[in-house]
Order: structure tokens, then C-alpha cells, then sequence
């Protein structure tokens, strides 16, 4: 693949998405759409895609970071522009593939830490979800509140949020919209290690990928496979039906209000 401190977009369109940075057999996958907030489209899930399979095929690459571009967002979420007044049947195919990115995230045979520098909203909080584990800098929060604009998540954060921190709190965190502070997601275990100042976290991310460095690569590709959410997998009842779901809630008036509302800064009427 790419030379050691090699960076360079991993789209082949015009709009770059992602950035590849490799260093000493660390992968750093920055996303990268900041004048969106780094709001996940079918670009950048592409990008995402082609660079993970890549990776794992290349055996001198032992850890991934994914981090964003910028100071304030790792990932607003999935791309309203791209949502907006599509069918449901048209919605369902973009959020399947979508779920299809983030699983193979999940799947991954090789570690990825989620360095999250900023907000971690919607399928940006459900990209972080799937990762190996997750590292925060002070300014981050985590959220899903898609119920908010008449939608539902669709990458997972149905299944994924109740396995990490129970039932209940996850309910909460859907059903209010509630964000949570990098503090608090540290205090329910979602993230890994205490939050760090946000010029710290990239040292850190780097830290903890040259822990597992030092480690023996087939034994952390043995421990990922075994240690996996129990509900998750390519064809689990719960993903799917999350995704069709999702899909119809894009297509209803209330998600048409909902996104209209807060494209005008306003409260939805539902």
C-alpha cells in the first residue's frame, strides 16, 4: 500500500472524503467533509469501504485509526442532503449499504480504534460503535438523535447502544435525543480511556495503536473474532429490520417535517 507518513485522498471522484495516513503499520483514516461536519455520504462510504478491505489484505498493517478532519466534528452523521424525500425504497438501499460499511468496520480482523474529536452524532456515533474500542478528547459527545427529525438510526445503533451500556440508558439516549458528554460515555464504558484535551488525542490514538503493536497480531485477530456484540452479525434479524425501518421513516411526513424544521432552526411540528 501507501509508503510510511504517505497521505492522499482515498476516493477516486472529485470530492475527497477520506485521507489515508500510514505510519509504522498504523493506518490513520481521517474523514474528511469538514465543511459538513463530516457527515457520512455515499462517497465517503465508498472511501471507507475500499480503504478497509485494502487494508485488510495488506498484513503489515496491525492497527487502524479513524478520526476527523477539523476541531469540532468526528462525524455529524449520515448526509441529510442525500436522505431527503427519497422513497423508502430508494432510502433503504443507501442505509443498507451504509450498515454494510459499518459492519465490515465491526467484522475487522484487525484493530481499529475510533479517535473521536468532536461531535459523534447519528451513523457517526454508530461508525464509533463498531470500532474495536473508543478514545475521546474532552470536546467530544456522543448522540443519536434521529427521533428528533421523525427518523430512526439505521447503521446499527438500535442493536449495538443497548449491548454496550443496557437497555434502559439506550432507550433514554434514543428516545430523548440526550446527547452525552465525552465524560459521561467514559463513565458508562463506551469509552475506553478518561477524555484527553483534543490537541492530546492523536498521541493517544497513537499510544494505545504501538501498545497494540507490541502485541502478537494473530492473537488480537483471535480475540476480535471472539469477542464480538452477541445480537451482531451480517444477518441478524435486529440490523435488518433496524434498516427497513430507518428506510420507511425517511420516506414518512414526519421525517419530512423533521429535516425541514431543522434545515429552518426550528422546532418540528409533529
Amino acid at each position: 500500500m501507501r509508503s510510511a507518513q504517505e497521505a492522499r485522498p482515498s476516493d477516486s471522484s472529485s470530492e475527497v472524503t477520506l485521507v489515508e495516513e500510514i505510519e509504522d503499520g498504523v493506518l490513520t483514516l481521517v474523514l474528511s467533509r469538514p465543511e459538513a461536519h463530516n457527515a457520512l455520504n455515499s462517497a465517503m462510504l465508498g472511501s471507507l469501504r475500499r480503504s478497509l478491505l485494502a487494508a485488510y489484505s495488506d498484513v503489515s498493517i496491525r492497527c487502524i485509526v479513524i478520526t476527523g478532519s477539523g476541531t469540532k466534528a468526528f462525524c455529524a452523521g449520515a448526509d441529510l442532503d442525500e436522505l431527503s424525500r427519497k422513497s423508502a425504497g430508494a432510502a433503504h438501499e443507501i442505509l443498507g449499504y451504509g450498515r454494510a460499511v459499518i459492519e465490515i468496520v465491526e467484522r475487522s480482523h484487525v484493530p481499529i480504534i475510533a479517535a473521536v474529536n468532536g461531535v459523534a452524532l447519528g451513523g457517526g456515533f454508530e461508525l464509533a460503535l463498531a470500532c474495536s474500542f473508543i478514545l475521546a478528547s474532552h470536546n467530544a459527545s456522543f448522540g443519536l438523535p434521529e427521533t428528533g427529525l421523525g427518523l430512526i438510526p439505521g447503521y446499527g445503533g438500535t442493536q449495538r447502544l443497548p449491548e454496550l451500556i443496557g437497555r434502559q440508558l439506550a432507550l433514554h439516549a434514543i428516545l430523548t435525543g440526550q446527547r452525552l458528554s465525552a465524560a459521561r460515555a467514559y463513565e458508562l464504558g463506551l469509552v475506553a480511556l478518561p477524555p484527553v484535551p483534543l490537541e492530546e488525542l492523536p498521541a493517544v490514538a497513537s499510544e494505545e495503536a504501538s501498545r497494540i503493536l507490541k502485541r502478537g497480531s494473530n492473537a488480537a485477530s483471535m480475540v476480535l473474532e471472539l469477542v464480538k456484540p452477541s445480537s451482531q452479525s451480517t444477518d441478524s434479524t435486529g440490523a435488518r429490520l433496524e434498516t427497513a425501518f430507518a428506510a420507511f421513516a425517511v420516506a414518512s411526513d414526519e421525517a419530512a417535517e423533521g429535516i425541514s424544521a431543522f434545515r429552518e432552526h426550528r422546532t418540528p411540528r409533529f
